[in-house]
């Protein structure tokens, strides 16, 4: 269970890069055809395009942390990648209640319990 909770973190933030290359597919599309440096401050959709795909990095470098916290049995590297993803996943669902955020506090609880050693 460890291993799948720490791969679904990983399958999350490459699912959010996907799902914001399709999404914005325009937005992205006008701001690389613009010379892409500098070209994502202004609209605000070019903005909101930019950090949408560039938090999926993030989650997916906090699920391969894990995948290798995971592979090592680092316990504690496991909590540390869990609490943070926790911490986000709360944040997430108290400001945005309609959305997604609810998959990845679901999956940060399972790699946070992972770390605890009460799921292997």
């Amino acid at each position: 269970m460890s291993n799948a909770a720490a791969w679904a973190l990983f399958i999350l933030g490459i699912a959010h890069i996907v799902f914001g290359i399709v999404k914005f597919k325009a937005a992205l599309a006008d701001a690389l055809s613009a010379g892409f440096v500098g070209q994502f401050s202004h609209p605000e959709v070019r903005r909101t395009a930019f950090w949408f795909t560039i938090f999926g990095v993030l989650v997916a470098l906090a699920g391969h942390t894990a995948v290798h916290a995971v592979a090592v049995g680092d316990l504690a590297l496991l909590r540390i990648v869990g609490g943070y993803a926790l911490a986000m996943s709360l944040i997430g669902v108290a400001a945005l209640p309609k959305s997604p955020f609810w998959a990845s506090l679901l999956i940060s609880s399972l790699v946070l319990a992972s770390g605890y050693g009460l799921l292997r």
